[in-house]
């Protein structure tokens, strides 16, 4: 019987598979019976507000918190009684870079592969450097690395033990537009190998390389799919307006009939509604009287993402008197 025989884990099985996760911290409900499932080799991209429970929710499923409350397995093991085991088979990288700059790369690896105990450690070492393209920086002090060169060495940290399964949390956070790009061309190829990736970002651009999302907003998963999916659920109509005034405009809009939501895009202004007939018959009289330029526009992710969080109640807010 092999391992993952053992654990039940089915190769075609998902990655991740849980039901009814709540957590709390004090009197603030964190995360609200959270549902989920990740497929093998899938980037699966979290998004939301800041608190909204995203950090919560990836550490609960992979066994990394103990959640209050609901079940599930990570990697085939259970996430509230093998949560030791499956930090065996996880790479985990935090928002803050947690290496030391006194060391050089190879001499931080090097570190990471004794504490797991590795064998071959030399050969696990340079095989990191060298799928990551930081061979040729290995003797370079890490306290004098870019934003972009420290992101890969925390990469190649994460994947020194060989995980099937990857959480990286926020992970391109304040690097440059290269450097992200460049690291997502590397999560995709580590995703084409049959590992999995639960990545949390604020990007548009990089939740749409996502294969699949969920959008928590304060606690509660609001939305799952691909992208189009999730635009599609949302069943917003939208209109760009192009012309002068468009911040005073967009004020005004807010509170005619039909409009749910304005958002500045660049010199357009995107304006959404559920009602079509309604916002069409708004836009276009305005449009006329003010000499606007009016065309129709395909709802994009972020037009989606801004409205469910719009209507979504922080958690943490002070109730009103």
């Amino acid at each position: 019987m092999t391992d993952a025989q053992a654990r039940g884990d089915k190769p075609d099985g998902p990655v991740i598979d849980v039901h009814g996760l709540n957590k709390h911290f004090g009197d603030k409900h964190v995360v609200k019976d959270l549902d989920m499932q990740v497929g093998r080799g899938e980037i699966y991209g979290f998004l939301g507000p800041n608190g909204s429970g995203k950090t919560t929710s990836i550490r609960m499923m992979c066994g990394l918190l103990t959640p209050d409350s609901g079940s599930g397995t990570c990697l085939g093991f259970d996430i509230l009684k093998q949560s030791a085991e499956i930090k065996r088979h996880v790479g985990y990288m935090t928002q803050k870079f947690s290496y030391w700059d006194d060391l050089t790369i190879r001499e931080n690896l090097d570190f990471i592969a004794r504490m797991y105990e590795m064998r071959d450690r030399k050969q696990k070492v340079d095989k990191a450097l060298a799928d990551l393209g930081l061979a040729s920086r290995a003797k370079q002090l890490t306290g004098s690395l870019s934003g972009g060169w420290k992101q890969r060495l925390a990469l190649a940290a994460c994947m020194l033990h060989e995980p099937r399964l990857l959480l990286l949390d926020e992970p391109t956070a304040g690097v440059d537009p290269t450097a992200r790009r460049d690291f997502w061309e590397e999560l995709h190829r580590l995703a084409a190998e049959g590992i999995s990736v639960l990545v949390s970002t604020h990007y548009m651009d990089e939740a749409e390389r996502c294969h699949k999302l969920a959008y928590i907003a304060y606690g509660s998963l609001l939305a799952q799919g691909t992208a189009q999916e999730i635009i599609d659920s949302q069943a917003l109509h939208t209109w760009s307006l192009h012309g002068d005034n468009l911040v005073p405009l967009a004020e005004k809009l807010r509170h005619e009939a039909g409009v749910d939501q304005t958002v500045a895009f660049g010199n357009a202004l995107h304006v959404s509604g559920k009602d079509a007939d309604a916002l069409e018959k708004t836009l276009k009289q305005i449009a006329q009287a003010q000499h606007l330029k009016l065309e129709p526009a395909e709802t994009s992710l972020e037009d989606v993402f801004i409205y469910m969080m719009n209507q979504s109640t922080d958690n943490f807010a002070e109730p009103k008197p």
